[in-house]
């Protein structure tokens, strides 16, 4: 099959290699219908992440039809099955499956010596997103092996384009979540860092959930329309002070709420601290940007709420604690426990109430899988979202 394979820092290549089988009696296959590229992707592409091995696939937004089913898994699955692939591995059995707390599975790392050392517990199995989480091969690709597959699905219907459906597969609950996070009340403010895939997903859950006002933080101009059209105030920090302009709007105090949908590559113009993190990440002093969870931290209103789904992968400099602990802040962060809010998620998205395709702005066959990791990287041709189509003509060219 073909799938887009990881060869070193900025090359993804659109290669064969051999097809998925089952290895476990709980595995499915599933015969990939949609895929997207991810701002998580991103951070493998530039190898902020470490744990990438040449060949590695790519990829943990996927959806399509089950093809070829375990023993174990026959009850929950079948052939012929439409599933959304979740980017969390999860075995539904242990203390933290139970508890719902399905990214920090303590059963689907197969590397879980690498995780126990990096991070001082495992946590789940994902995929396509390196050896630290258990170096699962990912869904950028014609077919994938779904481990754990009785409990690692979601069953979606028939009739609902892919389109509408992929995204529970990760940003849209991974936005929900974040903002979830929050416990929004009616008369928060809520100020979101970043109007990405996932920012855009977080404002709408934010509305949704009954936010008084949102607030949207970006520099590019079609990112910031894309957040104003889904109910949210937008801040250019190209063009003002985004601590400034947090406080002309809310009198002084601050918001309420401040989310982190950006991660370890945050941009800032002109900023000391964004000069100094450029700096020490060249000289591998430091592994990931941090300027806006500091200047979450610094804006956030006294007893408020930081949440954070942008991804970070080691070790930042200079985080103002001293504020966070006398400010009284709480901070809630993690990977998604996507299986925790699918339920509800899709309900919303069958009843209507969001349609998560607004977000996608390209669609193309995989075999342009590696030119669109460059296009969306820098931001070229107003990118936001990309959908990768194996079924597309031209997906097998690479």
């Amino acid at each position: 099959m073909k799938a887009l394979v990881w060869q070193g820092t900025t090359d993804i290549r659109c290669e064969s290699v051999p097809d998925p089988a089952i290895e476990h009696e709980r595995d499915a296959i599933i015969k990939v219908t949609s895929c997207a590229i991810c701002g998580s992707d991103l951070h493998l592409y530039d190898h902020f992440m470490p744990g990438m091995k040449a060949g590695d696939v790519m990829g943990h937004e996927s959806m399509g039809e089950v093809v070829e089913v375990g023993a174990a898994a026959r009850k929950s699955l079948k052939v012929g099955d439409r599933v959304v692939i979740p980017f969390t591995i999860i075995c539904g059995e242990c203390e933290q499956c139970r508890r719902g707390n399905f990214s920090v599975c303590e059963t689907t790392n197969r590397n879980k010596h690498l995780a126990d050392k990096a991070f001082g517990h495992t946590t789940a199995g994902l995929f396509g997103y390196t050896h630290l989480t258990g170096g699962y091969a990912g869904g950028q690709a014609e077919y994938l092996r779904v481990p754990f597959a009785d409990t690692t699905h979601i069953k979606v219907p028939e009739g609902v384009p892919d389109e509408k459906l992929l995204f529970l597969s990760d940003i849209f609950p991974t936005g929900w979540q974040a903002a979830v996070q929050c416990d929004i009340q009616p008369t928060d403010t809520v100020a979101i860092w970043g109007c990405g895939p996932v920012g855009q997903m977080t404002v709408r859950s934010a509305v949704l959930l009954g936010a008084e006002r949102v607030i949207a933080i970006d520099r590019l101009p079609e990112r910031l329309s894309m957040a104003k059209a889904g109910g949210a105030i937008t801040i250019n920090f190209e063009e003002e002070s985004v601590v400034e302009r947090l406080n002309e709007l809310t009198g002084g105090k601050g918001p309420e709420k401040c989310i982190d949908a950006v991660g370890l590559e945050a941009h800032a113009t002109g900023s000391v601290d964004s000069i100094y993190d450029r700096a020490k990440q060249a000289m591998m002093l430091e592994t990931d940007r941090p300027h806006v969870l500091r200047e979450m931290m610094y804006v956030c209103r006294p007893a408020g709420v930081l949440s954070i789904p942008g991804v970070y992968g080691g070790l930042l400099d200079k985080i103002p604690l001293g504020a966070v602990m006398n400010k009284g802040l709480t901070i809630r962060t993690g990977q998604t426990h996507v299986n925790r809010w699918t339920d509800d998620l899709l309900n919303r998205v069958l009843e209507n109430q969001i349609d998560p395709s607004f977000v996608i702005t390209h669609t193309e066959p995989l075999g342009s899988g590696p030119e669109m990791y460059k296009t969306f990287r820098d931001k070229q041709d107003g990118c936001i979202k990309v959908v990768l189509k194996p079924a597309m003509n031209g997906a097998l060219h690479g």
